[in-house]
């Protein structure tokens, strides 16, 4: 067990000190009440024609995605940057990196080949009703040549004015291993940009905490705009969508977790929930990544080769958007548009899935790798189109896949290399989201002593 069993206790059974003061709501339960309330204020927008209720759920969950991105580009930026810098404190680190990438790469196979077998079986695009009429041209397009002459940027200011997160994370990399090879020349810079990403995630600890109000203008609105009976029309590639991402999540993984990795997959969910959950809601892969660092910390993967893993992953990892989601849309729309798919391109959906996932970039919506993966298959990108009505109900679970992954392959990691605090991780629990804010109490824990445990082979 761990060395201070108080720290891993959830902060609101901990004693406030005055028996009147109200207790905290858990966070969990402030994001299921935005839900619920989100789906209430959408259906009643919706039935009584509440023009000025949809405008107002529009902008508060409009707004809340706005904050979110807002921190996106320094975050990358300097996320990618000091997580390479903090590679030269681990032992192995070109290991570690290597077996992370190739980690990354066998759950995203494994991720795609279970988004065609459902589409292969329950065939989406088949009963909808819908015809190549109904879709439009995607304004927002991705192809093999866009995305490798797109990694270098003309200049250092567009990709943060234009959030070309692909382009971001070119410049943190460059900047970041010429910082390793100035050596103590860049330890100014590098204290320096220290200090800017810990006021970055503060702030974002501030905009996460609005998640349940967000929740409820995002939920809500979509229910208002879209209505039951424009889902129903996706009903079967909508739960093709929640299936395939619930049977990585909660089948893949834990057997990975279990036969890889040889620890408890349920202390895995139990540790790396408030991630998922915030995940789900936030549709942001690098919105949620400081919860995501924090979570994968606690569940004993080591605070410097986390902090390299999990910002990698927030830009490139992304089973939900990137490997099940393009592999289900391309025959839904192939069966829409009536093309025949062979042998040869399901293996193009399953390179395109595992090459080009940087391309979604971590961002909320997967409309860029949904276009790279149509026009590598020669399907027509007013696909696309079909599919953005529903978008932001298959974005919540799909982007709550990528941050299971992108926790999870650290954990897998970690344990492999026998580097895995097994102490932590038989200890984590899933405390409120608010705790994770708390420095002083993540420096007081860091602080004390940890026994070191051998990781099974």
């Amino acid at each position: 067990m761990s060395a201070n069993p108080a720290s891993a206790a959830p902060e609101a059974e901990q004693p406030t000190g005055s028996g009147s003061r109200i207790p905290k709501v858990p966070f969990w339960a402030q994001i299921v009440a935005g839900l619920v309330l989100g789906v209430l204020l959408g259906w009643l927008a919706r039935s009584q024609d509440l023009g000025w209720l949809v405008t107002t759920l529009d902008e508060i969950g409009s707004l809340f995605v706005q904050l979110l991105k807002l921190a996106v580009a320094p975050l990358v930026f300097f996320a990618i940057l000091v997580s390479i810098t903090n590679l030269r404190q681990v032992n192995n680190a070109a290991r570690l990196a290597t077996r992370t990438l190739l980690w990354f790469m066998i759950t995203s196979l494994i991720a795609v080949a279970i988004g065609l077998a459902i589409g292969l079986i329950t065939n989406p695009g088949s009963g909808t009703g819908l015809t190549p009429k109904d879709g439009a041209l995607s304004e927002t397009k991705g192809s093999w040549i866009d995305f490798l002459t797109g990694i270098v940027p003309d200049n250092v200011i567009t990709p943060f004015t234009e959030l070309n997160v692909l382009q971001i994370v070119f410049m943190a990399a460059v900047a970041g291993i010429a910082a390793l090879k100035l050596g103590e020349k860049a330890k100014p810079i590098l204290t320096l940009s220290q200090s800017i990403l810990e006021l970055l995630q503060k702030a974002l600890w501030w905009v996460i905490r609005l998640a349940p109000i967000g929740t409820v203008g995002l939920i809500g609105y979509a229910i208002a705009d879209y209505g039951w009976d424009l889902i129903g029309k996706y009903a079967t590639f909508t739960a093709d969508v929640y299936i395939g991402c619930a049977l990585v999540m909660f089948g893949v993984y834990p057997l990975l977790l279990a036969t890889v990795a040889k620890v408890s997959p349920l202390q895995f969910f139990k540790g790396a929930w408030p991630a998922i959950q915030l995940a789900f809601v936030s549709r942001s892969s690098v919105g949620t990544m400081p919860v995501t660092q924090k979570v994968t910390e606690r569940l004993g993967v080591p605070k410097e080769y986390a902090s390299f893993a999990v910002p990698f992953g927030a830009t490139t990892k992304m089973d939900g958007c990137a490997a099940i989601y393009p592999a289900l849309a391309a025959i839904f729309i192939a069966q829409i548009f009536d093309v025949q798919l062979g042998i040869g391109d399901y293996l193009l959906i399953a390179f395109v899935s595992v090459i080009g996932s940087a391309a979604t970039a971590g961002l909320t919506g997967a409309t860029v790798m949904l276009t790279l993966t149509l026009s590598t298959l020669g399907l027509p990108l007013e696909g696309v189109g079909l599919l953005m009505a529903i978008d932001p109900i298959l974005d919540m679970m799909r982007t709550a896949t990528n941050v299971a992954g992108q926790a999870l392959v650290p954990v897998i990691v970690a344990a492999r290399e026998k580097i895995l605090d097994h102490d932590a991780y038989n200890s984590a629990s899933a405390s409120p989201i608010d705790s994770f804010g708390d420095t002083d109490r993540d420096e007081v824990r860091d602080a004390e002593p940890k026994s070191a445990v051998p990781v099974t082979a």
